[in-house]
């Protein structure tokens, strides 16, 4: 007898009819009622224009390592004047860009139109 009531209780857990599992329904969001007070950023100024020198720096430091990646990638033979101008292009073009990196007059800190006005609350 508590076989058999151990068996129906047994089988009846393991029954064959599938459950069936619903989604809950998420809670509906606040309506945003200050609208009026959300911050938009400004536009971002446009890139400044750059100038044939800072131009091929740019591709002098990118060039000389691209020329070796894939001279090494394809399998090409790689002279030596080669491998040397490539490096020296990196250097001179790495050199050039941070020499010029405060050209501007006017650009330093501590200048009278330095553009900063100290902190805005």
């Amino acid at each position: 007898m508590i076989q058999g009531a151990r068996r129906e209780r047994h089988a009846g857990a393991h029954s064959t009819r599938a459950r069936r599992i619903r989604a809950r329904k998420a809670p509906p969001r606040p309506a945003r009622e200050d609208d009026d007070e959300h911050f938009i950023p400004p536009a971002p100024p446009p890139l400044p224009k750059l100038d044939p020198i800072t131009k091929g720096a740019w591709a002098a430091l990118f060039g000389g390592p691209g020329y070796l990646i894939v001279a090494t990638a394809v399998g090409w033979s790689v002279p030596g004047i080669a491998a040397f101008c490539a490096v020296a292009a990196f250097v001179t073009g790495f050199a050039i860009l941070v020499l010029r990196m405060n050209d501007s007059p006017g650009s330093g800190p501590g200048d009278p139109d330095d553009g900063d006005d100290g902190a805005v609350v």
